[in-house]
């Protein structure tokens, strides 16, 4: 992957977090990659709840589906730059999400408070847990 805001993930000798540099809030603490086909594929699925301080991180991803899901979840869709192109709030079961510009999607758990903070143009970063 040419250089787009998730490279301190890949090169991340310690724990990360995103951050909402726009809104001034940490988004996640627990970052979980999805950078491959499989984990791609698996995302979710399998879970009965996902923690209000982690973050799935799929890319590249432009749709995310709830088929088999046992949970909604909060999703927000990026550019190359971390820009927020859409947001997605309580996605419920046997339901698709689609920003075809996207670059990544990032799941939460349902009901995030700084989900529900960020909006459309915001600019997202994964930057190393100070500590």
């Amino acid at each position: 992957m040419a250089d787009h805001f998730l490279v301190p993930l890949l090169r991340a000798r310690g724990s990360t977090r995103l951050v909402n540099v726009s809104q001034g809030i940490v988004l996640a603490t627990a970052l979980v990659p999805a950078f491959d086909s499989t984990s791609r594929k698996r995302g979710l699925l399998g879970r009965d709840a996902f923690p209000a301080n982690a973050a799935l991180v799929l890319a590249p991803c432009n749709a995310v589906h709830m088929f088999g899901m046992r949970f909604s979840i909060d999703v927000l869709f990026f550019d190359r730059r971390g820009v927020v192109i859409k947001r997605v709030l309580g996605l419920k079961r046997n339901r698709i999400a689609i920003a075809w510009r996207a670059f990544a999607t990032i799941e939460f758990c349902a009901s995030h408070p700084g989900v529900a903070r960020t909006q459309v143009g915001d600019n997202i970063v994964v930057e190393p847990t100070l500590g």
